[in-house]
């Protein structure tokens, strides 16, 4: 089933080392709309294919039938819903198969469910499996164990990052409370196919619901309501219907995986799989020697240039489906005031900031979505430039007034600010030091080790915190949690009704222009009374060796990545 934002995966995300802010303030005047809206000419995908693939090093050609491509810093927890490290999310993606996945546009696609049914009422959906399904170890998947996942993930002791508040299964109020002893919107009607009923309408029911399958022979052995630690001994032999096996984990080291005979697609032609575990500032010496095929790596020309200029490397660069941001502690009374948001916008020298983190291959955003989405549009959103006078008359006319030493003052307090980021490099600490100084705000970075980070984040002890987001599937996954009353999960503590309806009814229909004209309302209203500092949107840039056919089909952690994986070649000599 979909992961979603969670609070462990929010506050994961800052380890990315951007920032984010938010407040709310009714009785204030909005900001001015119009000026120029972000050029996002610059963030194209682009492509460049391999000039000499013979130039491919000998370290690579003497694997005939593995395929290695790397992972950072994986938990060893390989049982989907249950991670909260969003590299186990990619280890377990060649293990276990979905009844339906998004590809790179968020199209719904067919996996283990090979069509479906949504009742014209939206609140029913009916899967129809494929014929002949397996696990890796041979044994039947059928229409039980999708009912047993989804019965395993409403379980009132489940606490994993896979969300069904808005997705409500009818019966699931009795199950968890211990009135009825199965989940009556569950119907398995024959080994194939299984009908689900919801008691809300919501768009993304259908990817929740058709997440990863698990067995339920396998994994239901221990199960009893409200009792799910038995699931951690099997959290390191993980049994899925995906393309690969898991063969061994060795942790720090790597992740191997054997091709799965039983695949329904049929067996991958590649035998083995490798996630060889390397930081960022190594991957690409290893592309170079041929001790990796596939890698991401870093978003600047120089390595652009580097990758292109290897010839037997295929290139792309691709605008990625997240944001970076300031994240704002709204309770903060200073930060309550939407004047101090807006002058924070203002006072920040945000192209500074992309410029030096991503040298030309970023762009200033300023919608909470990114381009890849189908709703992104600046259209009425308000464009905060640079613009140091502006900010100060914000800050005067919000009562924060210039003190004796430069730094402003209200009621007795000065406008100090904290910033928590886990980077001691953070680009944004000597810009946003500098711009805020200013224009009379005292700035002070705070680095901290991520578990702390992650502590003070969820006690809400903090100002200002260095953030990016996960990966943006639909306009949803970027504005849910500022509708949100739960401070686990709004941790920005932004409050604004009429924001709050429109998030709502932003899933209230299934109908994308109905969708896109809710989401270009709630853009305006959110760039307006900014719950968060926008940064940047950005471009990854990725390689394989050309050895690899389909290889552009490939990119961990993608939704579809099994599906690619399953396609993957060795080019033949």
């Amino acid at each position: 089933m979909k992961s979603i934002k969670s609070t462990a995966s929010v506050t994961a995300a800052l380890l990315a080392g951007v920032l984010l802010l938010s407040g709310c303030g009714a009785d204030t005047e909005p900001a001015e709309t119009g000026g120029e809206s972000a050029d996002l000419s610059k963030l194209k995908d682009d492509f460049y294919p391999a000039t000499d693939p013979s130039k491919s090093p000998a370290a690579a050609n003497s694997r005939p039938d593995s395929f290695v491509t790397t992972i950072s810093k994986p938990g060893g927890v390989f049982l989907p819903g249950f991670y909260d490290n969003g590299w186990d999310g990619n280890a377990v993606q060649p293990i276990f198969a979905s009844l339906v996945v998004a590809d790179h546009s968020g199209k719904p696609t067919p996996d283990l469910a090979e069509k479906w049914e949504i009742s014209s009422d939206n609140l029913s959906y009916t899967f129809h499996l494929r014929d002949g399904l397996s696990f890796s170890d041979g044994s039947a998947l059928t229409a039980d164990d999708v009912a047993f996942t989804l019965t395993l993930l409403n379980d009132s002791s489940y606490a994993g990052g896979v969300d069904f508040s808005k997705i409500v299964i009818d019966g699931t109020d009795e199950y968890r409370k211990g009135t009825a002893s199965s989940l009556k919107g569950i119907q398995v009607i024959d080994p194939k196919t299984i009908k689900i009923t919801t008691k809300k309408p919501n768009p993304l029911a259908l990817t929740t619901l058709g997440g990863p399958v698990i067995s339920k022979a396998y994994y239901g052995k221990g199960y009893s309501k409200g009792h799910l630690d038995y699931l951690k001994e099997l959290y390191g032999k993980p049994l899925g219907a995906g393309p690969y096996g898991l063969e061994k984990y060795v942790e720090g080291q790597e992740i191997r995986y054997t091709a799965n005979e039983h695949y329904y697609a049929g067996k991958p032609a590649i035998k083995t799989l490798i996630f060889k575990v390397l930081g960022s500032d190594t991957a690409l010496q290893n592309f170079q020697n041929g001790d990796i095929d596939q890698g991401g790596f870093g978003s600047d020309p120089a390595t652009l240039d580097k990758l292109k200029g290897l010839g037997f490397a295929n290139v792309r660069s691709r605008v990625i489906s997240d944001f970076g941001a300031i994240w704002v502690n709204n309770e903060k009374p200073a930060l309550a005031d939407t004047k101090v948001r807006q002058a924070l916008y203002y006072g920040l020298d945000r192209q500074q900031i992309v410029d030096a983190k991503f040298k030309g291959l970023g762009q200033v955003a300023d919608v909470l979505a990114a381009p890849p989405l189908w709703s992104y549009t600046t259209t009425g959103v308000t464009h905060y430039g640079y613009d140091p006078q502006k900010a100060g008359e914000l800050l005067d006319q919000a009562g924060w007034k210039a003190g004796a030493n430069g730094i402003r003052e209200k009621d007795g307090k000065k406008l100090s600010l904290s910033y928590i980021t886990t980077k001691q490099d953070d680009p944004v600490i000597p810009i946003a030091k500098q711009s805020y100084q200013s224009v009379g705000i005292d700035f002070v970075p705070e680095v901290l080790d991520s578990n702390t980070a992650f502590e003070r984040l969820n006690k809400g002890d903090y100002d200002l915190a260095g953030f990016r987001s996960n990966g943006l599937g639909d306009p949803d996954d970027a504005v849910s949690e500022f509708g949100s009353d739960d401070p686990s999960v709004n941790l920005s503590h932004y409050k604004n009704p009429e924001v709050k309806a429109l998030i709502a009814k932003g899933t209230s229909t299934f109908d994308q222009a109905e969708r896109q004209k809710v989401y270009t309302e709630l853009y305006q209203k959110l760039s307006q009374d900014p719950p968060i500092i926008l940064l940047d949107y950005r471009k990854s840039l990725s390689a394989w060796n050309a050895r690899i056919e389909n290889g552009e089909l490939y990119s961990t952690g993608d939704s579809d990545a099994a599906l690619s994986l399953a396609k993957l070649k060795i080019a033949a000599k």
